[in-house]
């Protein structure tokens, strides 16, 4: 493998409290040396990275790879790619019931195909019950062995408190952190919209605070009583950040993350029956976002993810109760993040921890940082390019987003994994 030297950049590392302009040289796909180039080195490659920033590859926590068995909305090839030229260079591919990754096979499969994509690297969250179905768990042991990383009933529902007790302590035995997003689906009936003003006035049946809320106050309570690591997915509501705030002062063992999307989007964006924003959980009110960004800011929430859905075209012309909920997101997540650090609602040192480092101890791996002898996973960016969101620059293969027309500074000009500039 070449070796590399990265001259003049600036190295931004949260997870290492360094933002400095220097050098950087990588040897075997590692971090070799930063700063002073080791006695020993001789650069086969040199890049001139004068103007640019230089941080590690992005960790999403969220991705619906959508194959195997919806290649119409989207292909791990080309996704996978997408995201590595959006920066991101991990990314936890979450089950679904179309694709429940449930046996051992199904794993085998989707890293095969990741590998073969040469974009981002995918790391695996299987599914907590056989075929998602709620009743029967899993067997975590050979979804471990086949390299799952933890284990999700994502938006299905379990069948009963008992059993998704059971499947906490199941989990915790093959440590296996759980990744929990919180829906009570007997309170859900078949809402589609945030339960206030805009869905009354369009129609829509609505979604309650509750729905989210009872579920992270359940969830919170079994985590007290068997003090099993559990991992909090897309948080929406201002109570639940206050009830997870709570739980850490407590010293429970939750982490917590939170689409981009709802940093920013409210339901005011559905009043046109825009069915770009239907999503699970719904777009809240201003004041459940703030309450969200605030999160964020204190350090309650943990991590932004993409929360990635692809659509094909036709999932989104129907009627907004009868259109597929979810964003095409991987082109978004790190402008998204960033315009966060213009609006001042997070620092740069924050913002970066919060889609690099945070993500990456939440699931345990070795990434989301650019110290000496980690893998060198990292992006290059330009901060004084602009970047148009439209349907014409738009990568990805789901153009479900309802982010076209808006403008960012700065854009990623490299991505590499393992030392490799792809």
């Amino acid at each position: 493998m070449a070796t590399l030297q990265i001259k003049s950049v600036r190295l931004i590392d949260p997870a290492n409290q360094q933002d400095q302009i220097t050098d950087v040289y990588i040897k075997s796909g590692l971090i070799h040396a930063i700063g002073t180039a080791p006695n020993d080195f001789l650069a086969e490659e040199i890049l001139d990275a004068d103007g640019l920033w230089m941080f590690a590859g992005l960790v999403d926590l969220s991705v619906y790879l959508r194959e195997p068995g919806q290649e119409n909305k989207a292909t791990i090839q080309h996704e996978m790619q997408v995201a590595a030229r959006s920066g991101i260079t991990t990314v936890c591919a979450m089950p679904e019931l179309a694709s429940p990754i449930d046996t051992s096979a199904r794993i085998q499969q989707i890293k095969e195909k990741s590998q073969a994509a040469k974009g981002a690297q995918v790391e695996v969250i299987a599914a907590l019950t056989q075929g998602l179905r709620g009743d029967q768990l899993s067997n975590m042991s050979s979804l471990k062995k086949a390299g799952c990383i933890s284990v999700s009933q994502g938006l299905e529902p379990i069948k009963g408190l008992n059993l998704l007790r059971t499947s906490m302590e199941y989990a915790a035995t093959h440590q296996l952190k759980l990744f929990y997003q919180p829906v009570e689906h007997s309170l859900l009936a078949k809402g589609c919209a945030h339960e206030g003003a805009v869905a009354t006035r369009l129609g829509l049946a609505p979604i309650s605070h509750a729905v989210e809320t009872t579920a992270v106050a359940q969830m919170l309570m079994l985590v007290e009583e068997t003090q099993t690591p559990v991992h909090f997915c897309r948080l929406s509501c201002e109570k639940s950040v206050e009830l997870l705030s709570l739980a850490k002062a407590k010293g429970l063992p939750v982490t917590a993350d939170v689409a981009a999307h709802q940093l920013f989007l409210t339901e005011m964006d559905i009043s046109d029956f825009n069915t770009l924003c239907n999503t699970l959980p719904p777009l809240r009110s201003e004041r459940d976002r703030d309450a969200l960004r605030q999160g964020l800011a204190d350090g309650v929430i943990d991590a932004i993810c993409s929360d990635h859905q692809p659509h094909d075209i036709d999932a989104k012309l129907a009627p907004f109760q009868q259109s597929s909920a979810g964003i095409s997101a991987l082109e978004t997540l790190l402008p998204l993040s960033l315009r966060l650090v213009e609006d001042r609602v997070l620092t740069l040192d924050q913002a970066l921890r919060c889609i690099t480092h945070h993500p990456a101890q939440i699931i345990n791996q070795p990434k989301g940082t650019l110290a000496i002898g980690q893998v060198a996973d990292f992006c290059l960016f330009d901060p004084n390019q602009y970047l148009d969101i439209s349907l014409s620059t738009f990568q990805s293969q789901g153009k479900n987003s309802p982010f076209f027309g808006w403008g960012f500074s700065g854009r990623v000009v490299k991505t590499a994994i393992s030392g490799r500039i792809l």
